[in-house]
């Protein structure tokens, strides 16, 4: 029996990340694109990956996320036949594989998702480039949807919040946590004019309209050269040691799927420093292939979220 011919689209975009020692060199080089890349940055992190197992996790995740979310939007029954394709921008495969697979697979229109919770100009602009730049190469014509706005979907803040109540168990009282909230630094010159820290912050509020207690936001995995957003968690943990807390629980919001900066950066790095200061240490566990994440994956792709509709819980 022939496959069904898919009638729909959707095409995961995510960071990518080096799937064995070897591949840590050209895997930097590849995120530094052209720039000088120096031995002992690529000997640091490939340090960091021998640490979490010699290679990121975030390629079967992504695959998982990939699979769970084609079951779900067919099991549906909507009349259409979902496929859902993967595309790394730093590692294999490649956002040019994925768009190849695409055009293959007789689709000429796809609604893309960039698997990163804070759309803006500087987290989104080298994925659009590089799916432009595939499409061209290719000489076929493809319609690319991008879906943004769901940093305070429901459901992505209600996944946020269940693996959050799982790590206040360890605590005698859920107020003898520090929370923090982190997303990833960027650098502070390409952030003219952006909105990634009100995107950040609407997030936060909306997760302590559910979780209603003291919280702080920090930035992490910060580069190694040039001024950074912070403040960073490093400074933050101190700060929760100066408060007398039990501890502390990093809630990780940049990242849907783990990888060298949950596992390296925070569940190593930060949890030594914070045990290090008599802090119980806590990371809410990665969204990954969930079943909430996998449900609000396929209500976007359903129902495309907008600045007016992403969700009620706003600032104050």
């Amino acid at each position: 029996m022939s496959e069904v011919k898919p009638t729909k689209g959707v095409l995961l975009l995510a960071f990518g990340g080096a799937d064995s020692i070897e591949s840590v060199g050209p895997f930097v080089k590849n995120i530094l694109k052209g720039r000088e890349v120096s031995q002992n940055l690529i000997e640091e992190i490939e340090e960091r990956y021998e640490v979490i197992g010699g290679k990121s996790p975030m390629l079967e995740i992504s695959q998982g996320q990939a699979a769970a979310l084609e079951e779900k939007l067919n099991a549906q029954n909507d009349g259409e036949v979902y496929k859902v394709f993967l595309g790394m921008l730093n590692w294999v495969p490649f956002i040019t594989e994925a768009i190849a697979e695409i055009q293959a697979a007789g689709l000429r229109e796809v609604q893309a998702i960039v698997m990163t919770p804070f759309a803006v100009p500087v987290t989104m602009g080298g994925y659009k480039k590089a799916v432009a730049a595939a499409i061209e190469d290719s000489g076929k014509p493809l319609s690319v949807e991008y879906i943004e706005n769901w940093h305070c979907h429901p459901l992505f803040i209600e996944a946020i919040v269940e693996n959050l109540d799982e790590e206040l168990k360890a605590f005698t009282e859920p107020k003898h946590a520090h929370l923090i909230y982190t997303a990833h630094s960027l650098p502070v010159a390409a952030l003219k004019g952006d909105s990634y820290q009100r995107l950040v912050r609407e997030t936060t509020f909306a997760i302590n309209h559910y979780v209603n207690f003291e919280f702080r936001v920090a930035y992490q995995s910060q580069g190694p050269s040039g001024e950074w957003l912070g403040p960073d968690v490093e400074s933050i943990v101190i700060e929760a040691s100066a408060y007398g807390k039990e501890g502390l629980i990093v809630v990780p919001l940049s990242f849907v799927a783990d990888n060298v900066e949950t596992l390296f950066d925070l569940d190593t790095s930060v949890k030594k420093m914070a045990e290090g200061m008599g802090l119980r240490y806590g990371r809410t566990r990665g969204l990954n292939a969930s079943p909430k994440f996998i449900e609000m994956l396929a209500h976007i792709v359903c129902n495309k979220p907008t600045e007016a509709n992403q969700s009620e819980v706003q600032p104050v």
